[in-house]
């Protein structure tokens, strides 16, 4: 068993050194590779990758132009050789530690996709209400659609079988990858699981870049991946 871990990454030079050292720090019980993609950065979060340039399980691309996470999320799919896939945020919002258990349903063979839960169970910082119910209605309308009963689908913190999320056509550029993996995933009939996570959610002044733009897109991605594609 393998452990790819994919970091799509744009302006985090105040976290990026932390979180890689934190994901070496853990212990999965398996080998695991680190795939970073930075995404055209411009603070220099580059110049502070370049540090792991000679670690043999760090693998370093680099964006020539501001691309979006999803496609970054794509670029890291192209590379990946472990036998589970970790989507990992390049801020401090989700706590490597968490992680054993992220991958265990799948590792055991009970799951072949995991999603975090940040809101039921485990550590969370309290931030924005209007988030909050954004989020509910997002998950809300994508478990009407799919049939599945999600408690937190936008959540950033998830890990699939390599198998099965390399083998479906991912097209969205920026945070349209959370309903659009989840609503391909579902056609496919995948068995879903939830797991508590801890969650330091971080303000618009510490880095946070979604909006409520990417609310509104993310509705839309719910229907066309469901419906239409």
């Amino acid at each position: 068993m393998k452990v790819s871990i994919i970091m799509p990454a744009f302006n985090e030079v105040a976290t990026i050194n932390q979180i890689i050292d934190k994901l070496q720090a853990v212990d999965l019980g398996c080998p695991k590779e680190i795939i970073i993609v930075d995404d055209a950065s411009t603070d220099g979060t580059r110049e502070a990758l370049k540090v792991y340039s000679e670690e043999s399980n760090v693998r370093l691309i680099f964006h020539e132009q501001n691309r979006g996470k999803g496609a970054a999320i794509r670029t890291a799919l192209s590379q990946v050789t472990g036998d589970i896939v970790v989507i990992q945020d390049a801020d401090l919002e989700y706590d490597p530690e968490d992680l054993p258990r992220l991958i265990r349903p799948i590792a055991s063979g009970k799951a072949d996709v995991v999603y975090g839960n940040r809101f039921h169970g485990e550590t969370h910082r309290v931030l924005y209400f209007w988030h909050s119910v954004g989020n509910l209605v997002l998950t809300l309308t994508c478990n009407m659609l799919t049939n599945l009963n999600l408690n937190d689908m936008e959540v950033g913190y998830k890990a699939f079988r390599a198998e099965v999320i390399c083998r479906i056509s991912l097209c969205s550029a920026r945070f349209g990858f959370e309903p659009e993996v989840t609503a391909k995933l579902a056609k496919l009939r995948c068995r879903f699981f939830e797991v508590p996570i801890s969650y330091y959610g971080r303000t618009y002044a510490e880095g946070k870049k979604i909006n409520w733009k990417d609310g509104i897109a993310a509705i839309w991605f719910i229907f066309w991946y469901r419906i239409a594609k």
